[in-house]
């Protein structure tokens, strides 16, 4: 089978870029300029959401799905600084060429994920091939919105129009899965600065469980598994997590059987 990888990114606002770019900001401690910024932002946009390149990425949750198995989990360490889990996730891409799987990964994630890797140089040559080193790379790379080596499951199933996508959680919960446990993406710069680090990387990780079930529910729909094949991969992930340590599995585990 083709690998696939299912990516989700957890993001905190970048102090130290916000200082560059404020130099009357210097001096002050990272809250206090993140409180600036967010502030600064609501009046100008009526939301405190920041632009991509000032997001600053602390935690990658993966679903890993191959011959091997179903694996989940968040890389690198809680205190690895970005550039080690930037590279960490492009050095997968460049062992397994995996296909890529995400929700809302063209509009968040993987934008994220190219200003960052600019920013701090970090390499990913086989990601960024459209055809140079890998002729079957030029009519499908991981670039190309209509092409196959990264799908958008939130963009493809929208027919990639903006008005019509839907949360993950709601389809998530919808399709029988658990969804959303305890936090969303407003929460975790809060919890970051709390200190709170393992609990925003487990819930990164089961945001992937959600998108990697969803995605097989996809491939039922598009004739792609069969109802046998697809019920397989669902007790793959459901007896897959019952063997690992943590508390957010049991809790992901009692919400699907409810």
């Amino acid at each position: 089978m083709t690998p696939c990888l299912v990516f989700d990114l957890e993001t905190i606002p970048d102090a130290l870029a916000l200082r560059r770019l404020n130099p009357e900001w210097q001096g002050l401690e990272d809250d206090a300029v993140i409180e600036l910024a967010l502030a600064a932002r609501r009046e100008s946009h009526g939301n405190d959401f920041l632009p991509l390149h000032l997001h600053k990425v602390v935690a990658i949750g993966c679903v890993f799905r191959d011959d091997n198995g179903f694996r989940v989990r968040s890389l690198g360490k809680e205190d690895d600084p970005e550039p080690t889990l930037l590279s960490g996730f492009f050095k997968t891409i460049e062992r397994y060429t995996p296909r890529l799987v995400s929700w809302n990964g063209s509009g968040f994630d993987l934008p994220v994920l190219h200003y960052r890797c600019l920013i701090h140089g970090v390499q990913a040559a086989r990601y960024w091939d459209l055809g140079e080193d890998d002729r079957d790379f030029k009519f499908n790379n991981y670039i190309g919105r209509y092409h196959q080596r990264h799908i958008d499951l939130m963009d493809l199933l929208a027919k990639y129009n903006g008005r019509a996508n839907a949360p993950l959680d709601d389809l998530a919960r919808l399709c029988g899965f658990p969804g959303k446990m305890g936090m969303d993406g407003s929460q975790v710069w809060k919890a970051w600065s709390q200190g709170r680090r393992a609990e925003v990387r487990a819930y990164c990780e089961t945001d992937v469980v959600n998108t990697w079930l969803v995605y097989c529910r996809f491939r039922l729909m598009r004739g792609e598994l069969d109802i046998e094949a697809y019920e397989a991969e669902i007790e793959l992930v459901r007896s897959s997590l019952q063997q690992i340590e943590g508390e957010q599995w049991r809790e992901y585990l009692d919400l699907w059987q409810a």
